[in-house]
C-alpha cells in the first residue's frame, strides 16, 4: 500500500487537472476491474480522475443466444459439455448449464480430449469462451484432436477479440473515454503493436499488469499523456509483454481460426469481433456437427449488463443490483463472473463518496 500511496502523491504533485474537468479512463480487462476494486483504487484517486469498466469479461459478453446453443447440446443424451467454471452459472431465461449433470468443469480444454477418449460412445463439446488469451489454448486442443484422430470431440467456438469492440465503444457518438488501461494477459499473446489501430481513434492507452502499484503507475502515465494531448500506446508491463507478443500463439490462431461476426451480450453483433473455426478443421466445429437454431431469449427486464459493459452506467444504477441480483441469485452475467463489474462492486464496493455501497 505504501507504493500505491507514493504513486497517488506523484499524481497529485505532478498532474494538475483543470478545475471542472473530469478525465475518464476505461479499464478494458475484467481482471483489472477486480484488482482495482480489491485495492480500493477508486477511493484513492485524486478528484477529476474517473475509472470506467469495459467489456473485457469473456463470460459477461457471451450472448444469451450462444448460451442457448450450449443448453441445446446439454439437453442431448449423447453429449457431454465441458466448460470453464464461471459459465455454468450464467442465466439464460430460466435455465443455466449447472442444471445438467452432463456438464463438466475443466481447467484446461485439453481435459476434454481425455474425456472424449474415455467416453467413445459420447460426443464431447468444449464451450470455447474467451479472448485472445485463451483462444490459442483452444486452437492447440483442436490441432491435437486432429493429430490424435479424436472424432467425438468438437468446440462450440464463442471466442471474441478486443479491437473491434474498442473501436465500437470509442467511435460511438456519446463516448467520453479519454484513455484506455489495456489488458496485460491479452497483450502478452498479441504484443503491444496489436493496439496500433487506436492511433486512428486518437486515444492513448497503457498496457498494464495487475498489482495495485502497476495499475496506479499506469493511471499516472495515462493521465499525463491525456493532459499533454498525446495518443501513444505505452507498455507498462514489460516483464511480460513485448511488441510482437507470442508469435507462435498468434500464428496458431491464424491457422485454426478466421475472423467472424460475434454477438456480444447486451451490446449486439460486432462485425469481425469473433473467431470461427476454418474449414480445414470444421470436423471439430460443434455448429457443423449439430446444426441448431436457438430461440431468441429476451434480456432480463431492467438488466443493465450491456450498458455496464459499454462503460455507460455503473452497477448501482441497475435496479437489480444488490437486491434481486446477487452472486447467489444473479440476474445478469456481470454478477456471475469472477471478472464481472457487478461482482467486483458487490464484493468490494466502490469505496468513494459516489458509491452506493
Amino acid at each position: 500500500m505504501t507504493g500505491i500511496k507514493e504513486k497517488i502523491r506523484l499524481i497529485q504533485k505532478n498532474i494538475q487537472i483543470p478545475l471542472g474537468k473530469e478525465i475518464k479512463l476505461m479499464e478494458v480487462c475484467g481482471t483489472h476491474t477486480m484488482s482495482i476494486a480489491a485495492n480500493g483504487i477508486h477511493s484513492l484517486l485524486p478528484e477529476g480522475i474517473r475509472l470506467i469498466s469495459g467489456p473485457g469479461c469473456p463470460v459477461c459478453v457471451t450472448s444469451q443466444k450462444d448460451i442457448e446453443s450450449a443448453l441445446i447440446l446439454a439437453r442431448k443424451d449423447n453429449v457431454l459439455i465441458t466448460t470453464f467454471g464461471d459459465m455454468i452459472r450464467v442465466p439464460s431465461g430460466k435455465d443455466r448449464l449447472e442444471n445438467y449433470k452432463n456438464v463438466h468443469i475443466v481447467y484446461s480444454p485439453m481435459e476434454s480430449l481425455d474425456l472424449a477418449m474415455e467416453n467413445p460412445e459420447k460426443e464431447v463439446v468444449f464451450m470455447g469462451v474467451g479472448f485472445e488469451t485463451t483462444a490459442p489454448l483452444i486452437a492447440s486442443t483442436i490441432t491435437e484432436a486432429d493429430k490424435r484422430k479424436i472424432e467425438n470431440f468438437s468446440t462450440l467456438c464463442l471466442h471474441k477479440t478486443i479491437p473491434a469492440a474498442l473501436e465500437l465503444i470509442l467511435s460511438s457518438k456519446d463516448s467520453e473515454i479519454d484513455g484506455l488501461i489495456l489488458p496485460g494477459h491479452v497483450s502478452a499473446v498479441t504484443g503491444s503493436a496489436y493496439y496500433d489501430f487506436l492511433q486512428d481513434q486518437k486515444t492513448p492507452g497503457v498496457i498494464t499488469g495487475f498489482d495495485g502499484l502497476n495499475i496506479m503507475e499506469s493511471i499516472y502515465l495515462l493521465t499525463r499523456m491525456i493532459l499533454e494531448s498525446k495518443t501513444n500506446i505505452l507498455n507498462n508491463y514489460t516483464t511480460v509483454v513485448n511488441k510482437k507478443g507470442n508469435t507462435d500463439a498468434m500464428e496458431l490462431l491464424d491457422i485454426v481460426f478466421e475472423p467472424s461476426d460475434a454477438d456480444w451480450r447486451g451490446i449486439g453483433v460486432i462485425p469481425g469481433s469473433g473467431l470461427k473455426i476454418r474449414d480445414q478443421y470444421k470436423q471439430f466445429d460443434a455448429l457443423e456437427k449439430f446444426p441448431m437454431d436457438p430461440l431468441h431469449i429476451e434480456e432480463p427486464k431492467g438488466c443493465l449488463c450491456g450498458l455496464i459493459l459499454m462503460g455507460k452506467v455503473t452497477p448501482p444504477e441497475c435496479r437489480h443490483f444488490g437486491t434481486s441480483c446477487t452472486p447467489l441469485r444473479p440476474v445478469g452475467p456481470c454478477m456471475v463472473s469472477s471478472e464481472g463489474t457487478c461482482a467486483a462492486w458487490y464484493k468490494y464496493g466502490r469505496g468513494d463518496k459516489n458509491s452506493d455501497r
